[in-house]
């Protein structure tokens, strides 16, 4: 299969005045004259993945804000207010973090669409079959990256799926085409998820599971069963989610497998511990491709600010000391997560700090790039986690199966190859909450969880008990299940465009 070196420059539209879903003059693409060729095509994919690199999206706030709104961290006294409205909860549909991931996720489907309008006529006129062969596989990339970004805007602007209204609530408005005029109206949120399953049953069949590989920095036959078995997990299509995720963990090929937390890799950094230094494993399904001269935003800046002054820590979100019980002894994941540091603020704090993303060790090492790690939407873990609720949560539970999931996830973890866990029907969420705390920590779920959990996880929403040195504002706050703020606004310039029939959210109010 055929594929050039992607070292990409990130394309950023600015979207301020129009509406997300409109194509503004600096963006237009000429349609009469562009991708024409299969070199046109490779680079127009090139430039999808580019823009994947946004730090509005995996390498930013798409990843940090479902955590940072949630109970998984507390703001340090002298934060800098980074993304504060969403520690507060106090966001707005004219928040910048609201009105930027919404706008980068639909850009990118913009891109997608216009791919797919042209790629065909790109595929009529190519004759040599290697390239043929490659074009089919593109098409099959831009499907999934289609769905991946729908499935995002779904889980963020949208309330948790229920089967029995899923045909009345709102879901999110569907762009399938570049070129043709579409109404500006939500669909509803049981179609929203039938077009992402519809693009990844089109990816299922173009993608070859036999390209698939680990650490992958394309969209593979792998991603779109892991991408599937997580939509499933939301729609609650509890067979689906353990057909697909059983697809994954089960490759054919054997593709994928746990990182080891008990095996050294190189030096004294486990297989587990790779995965963070060096942006490489074993089970990172995919990842978005960083280079030292190509990236996006910088996952552990909020939580380390090391590179204020390479002496001190300057964290503006430190783990809750609820988080931090968690971890049993042996657990790896606690040392290959968080460090006890001192931080620079005047109160002198010394906490385990997040050190998860310290940063890929070569862009440290050599370009001085401090906290900047490759984005990993999906890796096995999760799929060990989807199949273990899905087991439990089907009509007939079978808590044995989930059991022994959740067992073969955690002896990867412990560093003496213990890590049994035993679960049934009295204490099988609470336990699969807290191993997707541990081990999905700062990887943007923790949001979704407790929303599509309503009340059946301790009464349902959260409630924050002040910590050592934790900003006074916040520190106390009690959310409740039901409030509008678990599903973000739709940005107000998207609701005030011409031609608008966009409809709010409760939290726009």
């Amino acid at each position: 299969m055929l594929r050039k070196l992607k070292i990409c420059v990130t394309l950023m539209v600015a979207m301020l005045a129009t509406s997300c879903l409109d194509k503004t003059p600096g963006s237009a693409i000429p349609v009469g004259s562009a991708m024409q060729t299969f070199d046109d095509a490779e680079q127009h994919l090139t430039g999808i993945y580019a823009q994947m690199k946004s730090s509005a999206l995996w390498s930013g706030y798409l990843t940090l804000l479902p955590d940072i709104q949630s109970d998984l961290v507390y703001a340090v006294d002298g934060y800098s207010n980074n993304m504060g409205e969403f520690w507060l909860w106090t966001f707005r549909g004219t928040s910048k973090e609201v009105e930027a991931v919404y706008a980068a996720l639909y850009g990118i489907i913009s891109e997608c669409n216009f791919f797919l309008e042209k790629v065909d006529r790109v595929i009529a006129a190519e004759t040599n079959d290697d390239k043929l062969l490659a074009l089919d596989f593109y098409k099959g990339e831009v499907y999934t990256i289609r769905a991946l970004c729908y499935s995002e805007l779904i889980k963020c602007y949208c309330e948790a799926y229920d089967p029995a209204k899923a045909q009345n609530q709102l879901g999110v408005v569907l762009r399938k085409s570049y070129t043709q005029p579409e109404r500006a109206v939500r669909a509803s949120l049981y179609d929203s998820y039938q077009m992402v399953v519809e693009d990844l049953t089109k990816a299922e069949n173009l993608l070859d599971k036999d390209y698939d590989g680990i650490s992958s920095y394309y969209a593979i036959h792998g991603m779109v069963n892991a991408l599937r078995a997580r939509v499933a997990l939301y729609m609650q299509d509890w067979e689906t989610a353990i057909d697909y995720s059983s697809k994954v963990i089960d490759h054919p090929n054997k593709v994928f497998a746990l990182s080891d937390a008990n095996t050294i890799y190189s030096g004294n950094e486990t297989f587990f511990d790779y995965i963070w230094s060096n942006d490489l494993a074993t089970e990172i399904i995919w990842q978005i491709g960083f280079t030292p001269t190509s990236y996006g935003g910088a996952l552990g800046q909020s939580f380390l600010g090391f590179n204020t002054d390479y002496v001190y820590y300057y964290p503006d979100y430190v783990p809750a000391q609820w988080v931090l019980n968690l971890y049993g002894a042996g657990d790896a994941r606690y040392s290959a997560y968080f460090t006890n540091l001192q931080t620079g603020h005047n109160h002198g704090l010394v906490w385990p700090l997040l050190t998860k993303y310290m940063g890929n060790t070569t862009m440290m090492n050599q370009y001085y790039i401090y906290h900047v790690v490759s984005p990993k939407p999906f890796r096995l873990a999760e799929q060990y986690l989807i199949r273990a609720e899905a087991y439990c949560r089907k009509a007939n539970p079978d808590f044995a199966a989930a059991s022994a999931d959740l067992t073969t996830l955690r002896k990867a973890r412990f560093a003496n190859g213990s890590g049994s866990m035993n679960v049934n029907k009295d204490n099988y969420l609470q336990n699969i909450s807290d191993e997707r705390v541990r081990e999905l920590y700062m990887e943007g779920h923790r949001l979704q969880d407790l929303k599509r959990w309503g009340t059946m996880l301790n009464g349902g929403g959260f409630e924050r008990t002040p910590q050592q040195n934790s900003l006074k504002e916040g520190s106390k706050l009690k959310v409740t299940a039901d409030n509008p703020r678990f599903v973000w606004p739709i940005p107000k310039h998207e609701l005030d465009a011409p031609g608008s029939e966009v409809a709010p959210n409760p939290s726009n109010n």
